[in-house]
């Protein structure tokens, strides 16, 4: 059915989708009903828990496998369990996921199971040096796991500027630099920085970094990362201006040229999204908050086919 809410049970954003064992299983986040007073920081977005999808393919009707994750069985966050992700390595699951620890910092924690869907038990601490939010984990050509991550504004990557936390840091403005996502090598064990995280840089046409001026263009929060024809695909939510832009390199630490615009603003605030290869197509999981009739923290999660023209460009696509 297309423009469908994957699910209408329950509110759902921000989907990590991925191909386990044949099945698509889906990661999102999951809004609770509640009207909570709104502000440019997110605080309204109080999710609690993490439910897994999944579809027998992408055209096929979405299960909800239950609760896979709560915040009160994770030591060390204190709130908002934002956009996840999710991989496989050794046999086992990891659900990667932000939330705020006792002192309001994001960090980064995973959990693990023995199966796609969960349950999933997280350990007892973060990743060590992670901050911010939106993490999303993937596999580079030679074998190697990486995780980028970042987000401006309520996901506090603009607090990390400096390389040390600083509460009263500010968004850059102007001709500043504009931020970049933060992309670090996973250890073996999947539940660590192998490597320290840098930043993954945005280049326009020129060559040069954008700035934080560039509002359309510049980076915000959501990274995903895929292969398509030998090159990395860095796509990204480029936050108040509400669209889904994408940049390419040849190395999965980038830096990335810039190619456009993919996806034309939804219904609702935010965007965030994933995209994903079943049996040959090409296909983009996102959001929109139709199914509240425009209430920006009450989202649905949803999916497109998504095709790339012959020259490698992501073809534009209307939500």
């Amino acid at each position: 059915m297309p423009d469908a809410p994957l699910v209408s049970h329950i509110f759902t954003a921000d989907p990590s989708a991925h191909v386990f064992d044949g099945r698509v299983y889906i990661y999102p986040s999951h809004d609770l009903p509640d009207d909570l007073p709104e502000n440019d920081l997110g605080d309204h977005y109080g999710m609690t828990d993490y439910h897994v999808l999944s579809q027998d393919n992408p055209e096929a009707p979405a299960q909800d496998h239950g609760q896979a994750l709560h915040v009160k069985d994770v030591p060390w966050a204190s709130r908002q369990m934002w956009a996840p992700d999710a991989a496989f390595r050794n046999g086992r699951y990891y659900l990667y996921f932000p939330a705020k620890d006792k002192e309001g910092i994001f960090r980064i924690g995973v959990a693990t199971s023995a199966r796609p869907e969960g349950p999933f038990k997280a350990e007892p601490t973060p990743i060590q040096g992670s901050f911010s939010i939106d993490p999303c984990v993937f596999q580079a050509a030679d074998g190697e796991y990486y995780i980028v991550f970042g987000g401006i504004w309520g996901g506090q990557l603009q607090r990390w500027a400096s390389g040390r936390y600083d509460a009263n840091a500010h968004e850059r403005q102007g001709d500043e630099l504009a931020l970049s996502p933060k992309i670090a090598r996973l250890t073996e064990d999947m539940l660590q920085f192998a490597t320290p995280p840098q930043d993954a840089v945005i280049h326009g046409a020129d060559g040069k970094p954008l700035l934080a001026r560039d509002t359309t263009r510049r980076y915000f929060e959501g990274p995903w990362m895929h292969r398509h024809g030998g090159l990395y695909y860095l796509s990204y939510s480029t936050g108040d201006t509400h669209l889904l832009v994408y940049a390419t390199s040849e190395s999965p630490t980038g830096p990335f040229k810039f190619r456009g615009q993919f996806m034309t603003p939804p219904i609702g605030w935010t965007t965030h999204h994933s995209i994903v290869e079943y049996d040959g197509r090409w296909w983009l999981y996102y959001h929109d908050a139709s199914l509240s009739g425009g209430v920006s923290s009450k989202r649905c999660v949803k999916v497109q086919e998504l095709f790339y023209e012959a020259d490698g460009s992501i073809r534009l696509m209307r939500p």
